[in-house]
């Protein structure tokens, strides 16, 4: 049963949404907030498996409510092994009308597993739910575009500590631009002639070494690095339409 927490500074959407999603076999609403610090005070008194969070709210808004709600855990020095064992965590689904570029950025970057328009069909948003309680990414194609083209335009990658660049391997590094220009895993591996499971490995251990919660932010992480730079060739014979195939790569996951 996934659990769901609503979102919403607009009671009429919010109990819609709420009907939705009971209506829903395998799915059960388990609260509704009416703004972020509701809605981060209800995330941790009902453990919902995802968030549908919205962006405009008084007071704090979705993207920090979302930074917040996807914080690392603060465990005590003294914790036991099952007190400091990593959780799977509630995984938010940004939900909201406007798909302007640094709302897109900035709840990804607070940890959003998913950013959809409100004006997607009930079955869409459902399938959303869905896929982001899987742990996997999500994006609506039109914003992934938006996405792309903010990093296109930007005068420069802003770059993380060099070290943390390192451990990165040639392989990896290989696989982590073709993530960023959105191909899939099936698509990586034809393009570097390697296995989809050795792919699926790549992609793991990438995430594992940035401490990205999903591939969503392994394409942040490649821009912000500058291990790849919009309009610049990726490995491979050709490069890819990034509006185009990050849509499909996102919203895939790490699954292949």
């Amino acid at each position: 049963m996934i659990r769901v927490l609503v979102a919403d500074d607009q009671a009429l959407l919010r109990g819609s949404l709420r009907l939705l999603v009971d209506a829903e076999p395998g799915m059960v609403a388990v609260g509704e907030a009416a703004d972020g610090a509701e809605a981060v005070r209800l995330t941790a008194a009902t453990r919902p498996d995802v968030v549908l969070m919205d962006v405009r709210m008084p007071g704090v808004d979705g993207i920090e409510a979302t930074r917040l709600i996807c914080a690392p855990p603060k465990t005590s020095p003294n914790a036991g092994p099952a007190e400091r064992a990593p959780g799977g965590g509630p995984h938010v689904l940004i939900l909201t009308m406007f798909d302007l570029d640094e709302y897109v950025y900035g709840a990804l970057r607070a940890g959003a597993g998913g950013f959809l328009l409100k004006d997607a069909p009930p079955a869409e948003l459902l399938a959303a739910i869905r896929v982001v309680a899987a742990g996997e990414a999500l994006i609506a194609p039109a914003v992934t575009r938006r996405l792309i083209a903010e990093f296109a335009r930007r005068p420069g990658p802003v770059r993380r500590d060099s070290a943390g660049l390192a451990g990165v391997t040639d392989r990896e590094r290989d696989v982590l631009e073709l993530v960023a220009r959105g191909l899939t895993n099936t698509e990586i591996a034809q393009r570097l002639f390697v296995g989809l499971s050795t792919v699926k490995t790549h992609v793991s251990h990438l995430l594992t070494k940035f401490g990205a919660r999903d591939r969503a932010q392994l394409v942040i992480v490649a821009y912000e690095t500058g291990l790849v730079t919009a309009g610049i060739s990726a490995p491979g014979s050709r490069q890819p339409d990034e509006g185009a195939r990050a849509a499909r790569q996102l919203s895939e996951g790490s699954s292949g």
